[in-house]
């Protein structure tokens, strides 16, 4: 499908998550978008634990994209540390630049709450997010081997929201 060049981004409309029928409407896009199957019990793990940081992009009533994460204490570091499960864009609709508003949407929020750091992890083959990523400041810091059920190989990638050499540094 080709992406419809009539849509305009103020057209394009945002929302946290907000209750269980919006649950149905994500599955299939991302099951068929994102190369590992998830449960309904880890869509209620992070949309219930963390709806603030479950972002739905709405375009015509549809949802069109979404991005799912978290942010907890880290047990080895002690920082609080956001994590971005998914984020997906439906096909016809990239290129408008909503996976970057998604995830910086993400980003705003993780530092609004006091987080130190976000992580993903990314197929190393999927040069599309891993730019998209590394202009948003992330940094890979480990090629994961088979991390897939593929068989395929993940970098995780972290953006630093404080000096990670300050302990004492906190975010704004």
């Amino acid at each position: 499908m080709d992406q419809d060049q009539s849509i305009k981004l103020e057209d394009i409309h945002y929302t946290n998550f907000t209750d269980y029928s919006q649950i149905p409407k994500i599955m299939p896009m991302i099951d068929a978008e994102l190369s590992e199957p998830y449960s309904i019990y880890t869509y209620r793990y992070f949309l219930y634990g963390w709806p603030d940081l479950s972002i739905f992009a709405y375009y015509n009533n549809e949802i069109i994209g979404v991005v799912i994460g978290k942010l907890d204490k880290h047990n080895k570091s002690g920082r609080n540390r956001g994590y971005i499960a998914m984020i997906v864009v439906e096909k016809k609709y990239r290129r408008l630049r909503i996976g970057r508003i998604l995830a910086q949407k993400f980003i705003d929020k993780i530092k609004e709450k006091g987080g130190d750091e976000i992580v993903l992890e990314t197929e190393q083959t999927n040069h599309a997010a891993l730019r998209l990523y590394e202009s948003l400041g992330f940094a890979k810091m480990k090629r994961m081997q088979n991390y897939y059920m593929s068989g395929n190989d993940a970098f995780r990638l972290k953006l630093f929201l404080v000096d990670p050499l300050d302990p004492h540094q906190k975010s704004e």
